[in-house]
């Protein structure tokens, strides 16, 4: 008999740091689900709030209305000197400073946060805010942009394109951090329910903020007659991230939160391979996908070699698929889309995959859409130790979900090259150097290779039938790594299978991968170790959505 199809990719394959590190943006990624909830549920949207002077400096407030509840940004607007400027998460001073509000601010909620806002992490805030955030000017395209205008003259559309933000943000908080609502708190709202929802709402209200204080600078330079930004050279703007390790640890110490994000997108391909036929509409969907991606490629630009490679490989990808889906793809075979994705894993490189992936989503709304709504997680769940487990299962485990780790020779200096801590002064993740850096005995437990490995290794000899609390009550230093194999055994999508203190390992794959469900699009590596991204590029505004509210 013929073997049936399997439509599900395997873990081993999925959660390969080389993989995690092509991700690209899908329609499941958390912008874009805030996006779809706000048109559909018909959010209103307004600025009650301008107070900013001819410097740029002052306060301003936006509103998003929804069916139930309210949520403002509020902004400072600072006149920063230029060697004040930084991307660096130690800077003290920024463009820009927000909290988003839970609900509309008073005047003594505009004046409490003026006091703290501009500090970030040296201020407090409280859990009516729901997160905490800061950017920087772009600060050539900035000025061109308001000079620009101010001659009543429209920016040059290149630089625009190339740069993609007039604002960057160095750091957006949230989740109970320097006094914010913890994310309990808001968890069972529906409009939060998705991860990282308050955070992209912040962003997307900061990016309309960026376009009016070009336009309010304009204006006060220019007069009245300043010309307002072009809509078609708006939409192009997106809001700027630099984004550095502080992220990279998440994935790994949110095991089944990364579970579900994958898990999801996992069933997302799984369907649309399943569907025994093309529809024109989805067709269509996908030839524009494909092109809307073409074009982002060729404005995707980067000077690190890694991510300049991966960018030819890309280019080239969307090449071949676009050429092979035009000429070659036979649409009506049986489960045509499963064809074009085994066609592309034999053909395409693995960006050229992850684009491939995106694209094939893209048309499917209707199909997969609803499982955004699986992409939280009850992380207040403790996940105890099963004491009761056989040693025998436990092997089982392992070996299915941990060979990857279980060969690695941990006593090469290159597999355990370096070493994750806390820095003193920001009090986040960093990344040293094992053998010419100090400090690996405040090393972080994110080894979770090293640490499967040596489970494995006491279990020899032990009777299959033993139960493992007999092991941890011997050898108590193997608890955390029974407990991620327990969790995995349940969320297979729960491991990144790689040697994360390997002397080769990427940071940056890591930060690639979260901040594509997050929904990130021009990933331009700094460093193996920071990067800098754009958000909600193309997007409408609040004005083009509906349920407008007029400004106050």
């Amino acid at each position: 008999m013929p073997q049936a199809r399997t439509f599900r990719r395997d873990p081993d394959d999925v959660m390969r740091l080389a993989r995690m590190g092509c991700s690209h943006p899908t329609r499941l990624s958390f912008l874009r689900q805030l996006l779809r909830r706000m048109q559909s549920e018909g959010w209103g949207f307004d600025r009650p709030v301008w107070d900013i002077d001819a410097q740029g400096v002052g306060r301003a407030v936006y509103r998003a209305v929804g069916p139930v509840r309210t949520y403002s940004l509020v902004a400072f607007a600072h006149d920063l000197p230029d060697h004040q400027r930084s991307d660096r998460v130690i800077a003290t001073a920024w463009d820009a400073t927000f909290a988003l509000f839970d609900g509309t601010p008073d005047a003594d909620d505009l004046d409490r946060l003026a006091v703290n806002v501009p500090l970030q992490e040296a201020g407090r805030v409280t859990p009516n805010e729901l997160s905490l955030s800061r950017a920087n000017r772009s600060v050539r395209l900035f000025d061109h942009v308001v000079e620009s205008l101010a001659r009543e003259q429209q920016p040059n559309a290149d630089m625009l394109l190339e740069t993609g933000y007039l604002m960057r943000t160095t750091a957006v908080y949230g989740s109970g951090k320097f006094g914010a609502a913890d994310r309990a708190a808001i968890v069972e709202r529906p409009e939060m329910r998705a991860p990282f929802q308050a955070e992209m709402l912040s962003v997307w209200l900061t990016r309309s903020f960026t376009v009016d204080l070009v336009e309010h600078l304009a204006r006060a330079r220019g007069g009245a007659n300043a010309a307002r930004l072009a809509p078609e050279l708006k939409r192009g703007l997106g809001v700027g991230n630099s984004t550095g390790l502080g992220m990279a640890p998440f994935l790994v110490r949110h095991p089944v939160l990364l579970n579900n994000w994958m898990l999801a997108r996992e069933e997302a391909l799984a369907r649309v391979r399943a569907q025994e036929v093309v529809g024109e509409a989805e067709f269509a969907g996908f030839l524009e996908a494909l092109r809307a991606a073409q074009d982002n490629a060729l404005l995707w630009a980067s000077a690190h070699p890694i991510q300049r490679a991966k960018l030819a490989d890309l280019r080239d990808g969307l090449a071949r698929t676009m050429a092979h889906v035009t000429e070659r793809w036979d649409r009506c075979s049986t489960h045509p889309w499963d064809n074009l994705w085994r066609w592309g894993q034999t053909s395409l490189s693995l960006e050229g995959q992850e684009a491939l992936l995106a694209a094939m989503l893209e048309p499917h709304g209707d199909l997969i859409d609803g499982l955004g709504d699986c992409m939280d997680a009850d992380e207040e769940a403790h996940f105890p130790i099963d004491g009761a487990m056989r040693v025998g299962d436990l092997r089982a485990i392992l070996r299915t979900h941990y060979a990857w780790a279980l060969d690695v020779d941990f006593e090469a200096r290159a597999n355990t090259a370096r070493f994750w801590y806390i820095s003193e002064d920001k009090l986040e993740p960093r990344l040293g150097e094992r053998f010419d850096e100090p400090g690996a005995e405040r090393e972080l437990p994110l080894d979770t290779g090293r640490q499967a490995a040596a489970l494995w290794r006491a279990l020899e000899g032990k009777p299959g039938d033993m139960p493992v609390a007999h092991l941890i009550l011997a050898h108590p230093e193997h608890r955390p790594a029974l407990r991620r194999a327990q969790i995995i055994g349940r969320h297979p999508f729960a491991e990144i299978r790689d040697n994360l203190i390997a002397a080769d390992m990427l940071p940056i794959d890591l930060l690639r991968c979260k901040l594509a469900f997050f929904g990130a699009t021009r990933f331009d590596p700094r460093s193996d170790r920071w990067v800098r991204i754009s958000l909600f590029q193309g997007a409408p505004y609040p004005e083009m959505m509906t349920g407008r509210v007029r400004d106050a």
